[in-house]
């Protein structure tokens, strides 16, 4: 073991001395194991794919910053990164109902019925959030992010301003413009937010 963790070290060493090769070794020699346990996690071939690999992305930015600490855990460190890449995941694609009293573009629906609803009412509702939902993806992927992570997953704008790297303000700012194209879109497109 204590062999395998130096020659692990001497890896990252010939690494950042401009070795591509002992980065690929490093990669072999934990492969199985990591890309397993991204798999159990996530139970999807694409998305463990694009897991495994966007955490060896985030090992080589963390060691070429001279971020990394040895401590002879290497495989404990990679695999961290990559619980915490899915956890992110799971968080950005956590939807929360339309339905919820949260939402930051309540204006945009409010004429919607909460009282009873029939089952027509329903369909039309259900149309409206989906036309909603798909015009979000038209938006600039930073206000796509901050409209999500406000009106989805309830974050505060606190919240949000932590999680994306940003100022609150940005973050503000961001959901502000978000709205705005939002609205332009539904104008744009003649979509009707009544039933």
């Amino acid at each position: 073991m204590k062999k395998e963790a130096n020659s692990e070290q001497q890896l990252i060493r010939n690494f950042l001395d401009g070795d591509p090769s002992s980065l690929q070794e490093l990669i072999e020699r934990h492969q199985s194991r990591l890309y397993s346990y991204i798999f159990v996690m996530v139970k999807d071939k694409h998305l463990a794919d694009d897991v495994f690999q966007d955490t060896f992305i985030k090992v080589i930015h963390t060691l070429k910053s001279g971020a990394y600490s040895d401590e002879g855990k290497f495989i404990q460190w990679v695999m961290r990164i990559a619980h915490n890449l899915v956890i992110d995941h799971f968080r950005k694609a956590k939807k929360v109902s339309f339905t919820e009293p949260k939402l930051a573009f309540q204006d945009v629906i409010s004429n919607l019925k909460v009282t009873d609803p029939s089952f027509e009412d329903e369909l039309v509702t259900q149309q409206i959030h989906d036309d909603i939902r798909g015009l979000i993806d038209y938006l600039p992927e930073e206000q796509k992010e901050v409209l999500i992570l406000r009106c989805y997953n309830g974050l505060s704008f606190k919240e949000i301003a932590e999680q994306t790297d940003v100022s609150i303000n940005t973050a503000l700012g961001r959901m502000r413009y978000a709205l705005i194209n939002l609205r332009k879109m539904i104008q744009k497109n003649n979509i009707v937010l009544t039933n």
